[in-house]
């Protein structure tokens, strides 16, 4: 459970597991169809995590819009935070969407930053040591070839991140 304070999307991000380096409070998401669109579209490339925040009732179209303008990204929604049905639910939006159908209670949206105008080494040595070894996995090479690949990426030698990884 975060820490509990006045602002649920900075409770919301702490807790999220999201990169936390840099974010951008969004806030609600405008009603009207061509305000909506052209936020999504002034956000979609934020090289930042993003903070939303929405009412239930309105939970699953601002999730498929989301999807629809920045793509299927790992999203955190934080639930009731620091009340007694808090809850914490992780996943790919697909994913969410899948299980989610019947949203209660006020929600914080914490969106994955977008990669699309960062150069891909940069961005994968501000990743943790763990977290450059999923991206390597969920592309699907092997182990010997991930130690290979972070240690080419970071400009280590391979022993010394296969040693990281064996403790």
């Amino acid at each position: 459970m975060p820490i509990p304070g006045a602002c649920a999307g900075i409770s919301a991000i702490i807790a999220s597991g999201l990169d936390t380096t840099n974010f951008h409070f969004v806030g609600f998401l405008p009603v009207n169809k061509k305000d909506r669109k052209e936020k999504l579209e002034q956000i979609k490339d934020i090289n930042s995590t993003l903070i939303l925040y929405e009412a239930p009732h309105k939970l699953i179209r601002t999730l498929e819009d989301i999807m629809e303008f920045l793509g299927d990204r790992n999203v955190v929604l934080a639930r009731e935070i620091t009340k007694i049905h808090e809850e914490f639910i992780r996943g790919t939006i697909s994913q969410i969407l899948e299980k989610y159908k019947e949203p209660k209670g006020e929600f914080v949206i914490i969106v994955e930053k977008s990669f699309k105008n960062v150069n891909e080494k940069d961005w994968l040595l501000d990743l943790s040591l763990e977290e450059h070894y999923k991206y390597y996995e969920k592309k699907g090479f092997e182990k010997k070839e991930i130690i290979k690949k972070i240690a080419k990426d970071r400009n280590k030698n391979k022993n010394e991140i296969y040693q990281y990884f064996i403790k």
